[in-house]
């Protein structure tokens, strides 16, 4: 039903492939528009918006390594490092 399509970005004005699946997902939401701006151009100016992103140092409460995290850190919750809490999430 749906094949890709070449677009050109409005922003930076390189071509992009608006995919079949792409375009099926904007079928199901109901979007009627294409996309008008490539994948880089669209996450540039969604974090156009955003401040710089805070990371704050914490100490892992199961390996023991330094880890940086984008929220502050409380002495009443344990903070692990990205190595520990993918295990622990995969467990």
């Amino acid at each position: 039903m749906f094949e890709d399509k070449t677009l050109v970005c409005k922003e930076c004005g390189n071509e992009f492939v608006f995919t079949a699946g792409e375009q099926e997902f904007y079928a199901e939401k109901g979007f009627t528009n294409e996309p008008q701006r490539c994948k880089a151009c669209r996450d540039a100016r969604k974090n156009a918006g955003r401040g710089p992103r805070t990371l704050y140092t914490a100490v892992c409460a199961s390996c023991g390594k330094e880890a940086k995290v984008p929220f502050e850190p409380r002495e009443d919750r344990p903070v692990y490092c990205s190595e520990c809490f993918a295990n622990m999430k995969q467990n």
